[in-house]
């Protein structure tokens, strides 16, 4: 009888600690990360934990890990990676997390037609770099785009960083960021099917378009109005890329200026009878898309109308014509 109550007093204390160390929220009060790296054992993780405060006790949740194995025969695989904890919990839930690789990361969206200063702003307001290394890191490390610009003739990464929404951890640094672009990027002009050899023009082209408009369905007019120039000698006269030449003079005050248009940059299409030397910002797949098949069209000009719409002239008398219309109902 005496051995009977000692196995159900020892049973009930089992319990009761189990309960304890499973149920009983634990945990930082505080922003707290946890670092797991690939490779680090069960008992090492759980050591790990406890020490950071994150769970009571690390055999108990050596234990956990075991159990759960045991349930689902087969070993736990606990994920590696940065994982941040700011308030009591379960040590279950703990352990669900690792389990699950639930690992803290830093998103950053990078819209269409965003230039390498856009995009270094973003990145610096997200935490993960300063604006001053991501453009330092952009300027050096343009052998990522070796197999489209021949090493030597890319000044920067400029059109090679696609536009998407990027999870990074908090340690990404500008180099892993950069390689992430530039591997979407590679990505997306394989489904494209732009060849190694016609990418730099396609992305140029492309990055004008970007600015130029934001219909789809004017894109590929647009690219058209730039190639059919292209053909007849003249001058693009596309205002975005005489902004990014000042720009790249750290000179842009918000407004164009007489003497920007007259300026000897190469990225001045004002007078320079052809496509910038490159590209100007960083064009989505609908740019690059429109600037690999262009619409076959006679237009030479084109001028958004008071309702954000392109229109099209294929003569200089048209282009007033539209011109001149779209600045009486600017003014109505």
């Amino acid at each position: 009888m005496r051995l009977l109550k000692f196995i159900l007093a020892m049973a009930v204390g089992v319990a009761l600690c189990a309960g304890f160390f499973l149920y009983l929220p634990y945990g930082p009060a505080a922003e707290t990360f946890v670092e797991i790296p690939a490779g680090m054992s069960t008992l090492e993780i759980a050591r790990q934990l406890q020490h950071q405060g994150v769970v009571r006790s690390a055999l108990a949740f050596d234990a956990l890990v075991l159990w759960r194995s045991l349930r689902a025969h087969r070993p736990a695989r606990l994920e590696n990676g940065e994982y941040r904890f700011d308030h009591p919990v379960r040590m279950e839930e703990v352990y669900d997390r690792i389990r699950r690789g639930d690992v803290y990361t830093i998103t950053l969206v990078i819209p269409e037609g965003f230039n390498i200063f856009d995009i270094a702003n973003a990145v610096a307001a997200a935490g993960l770099d300063s604006k001053e290394d991501f453009l330092h890191a952009e300027q050096m490390d343009t052998q990522l785009i070796s197999e489209w610009v021949a090493p030597g003739h890319a000044p920067s990464l400029e059109g090679y960083l696609f536009p998407d929404t990027y999870k990074f951890s908090r340690h990404a640094g500008a180099l892993k960021i950069l390689q992430a672009m530039v591997k979407q990027f590679r990505r997306e002009a394989n489904r494209l099917g732009i060849t190694p050899a016609e990418a730099p023009r396609v992305v140029i082209l492309a990055s004008l378009v970007e600015k130029e408009v934001h219909l789809d369905g004017e894109r590929s007019k647009v690219a058209s109005v730039f190639e059919n120039r292209l053909a007849a000698g003249m001058p693009l006269q596309t205002d975005p890329s005489v902004i990014y030449a000042s720009l790249l003079r750290g000179a842009w005050t918000g407004v164009i200026h007489r003497s920007e248009l007259q300026s000897d940059s190469e990225y001045n299409t004002y007078t320079h009878a052809d496509l910038p030397p490159g590209p100007i910002c960083n064009p989505g797949a609908a740019s690059l898309r429109a600037a690999l098949h262009p619409a076959r069209t006679n237009y030479l000009y084109f001028v958004a109308d008071a309702k954000g719409a392109t229109r099209f002239a294929a003569t200089l008398a048209q282009h007033h014509a539209n011109v001149a219309a779209y600045r009486a109902a600017a003014t109505h």
